[in-house]
């Protein structure tokens, strides 16, 4: 990897944010928090059962809404939402989530009948003294395939992004979904995804997909070495077999493709064969890594359209994942002023 970011290029980079147009494509879900108080505590006289009374409740955008976080956090000037919700409560929160946020447009965002809004409930015990302790989630999730009608719906939210000159900088795309086609970035919306990066060859895309990025148009590939390992169809025991694996994968899409490897950090490598490592920075004290690779995802996107290269990209990145790992009880975010003290300490 080439020597680090300078303090000029970093603000170069940050200093194009709010102006960007970033369009995020993919399942947006709705992040429900449960402040429980294991003081008030009962016993049900009905059943006998414990009692965990809520004392607080925080609804935040997750999945897809998680990487619109950190984008806002960045201080990124447009996010152009293109993703489906339940007509239901659930949904009525994530949209008004959503639009509470800073440059986001819904336009994108459709409202569908008779599926539910993907919710994750997350109750968290608060004893003083000690870091939040999550209870066992409650998830909301459609277990049918998405109706043809909001794959349309998705599809056309694409084209007039696609359509329009100032549309979108970059695309950040995020399948979050356990069982295939019943979420938003089905076939179809891949299928449109691929002729977005036929026409438009240097616009980064980048793409990140819970079960797998196989079968997956070109675009910038985002993953972890085990998912990688399972593309390559391979044991990858070492550094330097992941680093022919994404090698060999970037040639053969024509694209980037971003390994994260935890502790390790992550490895970067384009389309010509060139591969960058961006190393992981010490941990420091307790760590909840839940939201770190949306962080990652978000920071590539970001730095990636204002212009960075690949080992600009991921250092900003990895900075970004230190910051969120070292935030508990949420799922976190991290500013341009917390890139800059994690990379230039002091």
């Amino acid at each position: 990897m080439k020597p680090g970011l300078s303090v000029e290029r970093f603000d170069a980079i940050t200093g194009r944010y709010p102006s960007l147009r970033v369009a995020l494509l993919g399942d947006f879900c709705l992040d429900r928090y449960f402040d429980i108080d294991p003081r008030r505590s009962e016993t049900s006289i009905e059943t006998g059962l414990p009692v965990h009374n809520i004392t607080g409740v925080r609804c935040l955008p997750g999945a897809a809404g998680t990487i619109l976080n950190n984008l806002v956090a960045l201080g990124v000037g447009t996010i152009r939402c293109l993703g489906l919700r339940g007509d239901d409560g659930e949904g009525f929160e994530l949209q008004r989530a959503l639009a509470a946020r800073r440059g986001v447009d819904l336009a994108g965002f459709v409202a569908v009948p008779g599926r539910h809004t993907f919710t994750y409930t997350k109750p968290l015990l608060h004893r003083p003294g000690v870091p939040p302790e999550e209870l066992s989630r409650l998830d909301l999730k459609n277990f049918t395939p998405t109706p043809d009608s909001a794959q349309s719906a998705v599809v056309a939210a694409m084209d007039r992004v696609a359509a329009d000159p100032d549309g979108a900088d970059a695309w950040m795309v995020m399948d979050q979904v356990d069982l295939a086609e019943t979420g938003v970035v089905t076939a179809a919306v891949r299928a449109r995804l691929g002729r977005l990066a036929a026409d438009r060859p240097t616009l980064p895309i980048v793409a990140d997909s819970r079960r797998s990025l196989e079968g997956w148009p070109a675009a910038h590939w985002k993953m972890n070495a085990a998912e990688l390992a399972r593309l390559a169809g391979r044991p990858l025991g070492d550094l330097a077999s992941v680093v022919a694996a994404a090698r060999s994968t970037a040639q053969r899409l024509g694209r980037p493709v971003f390994v994260t490897m935890a502790e390790q950090g992550m490895i970067g490598a384009s389309a010509d064969g060139a591969v960058a490592h961006a190393p992981a920075h010490p941990v420091v004290g307790p760590i909840d890594i839940v939201g770190a690779g949306d962080s990652v995802s978000a920071n590539l996107t970001a730095a990636l359209a204002a212009g960075a290269d690949l080992p600009e990209a991921m250092q900003l990145a990895m900075a970004a994942a230190h910051c969120v790992i070292h935030q508990l009880g949420t799922t976190g975010t991290a500013s341009v002023a917390e890139l800059r003290s994690r990379i230039f300490p002091g």
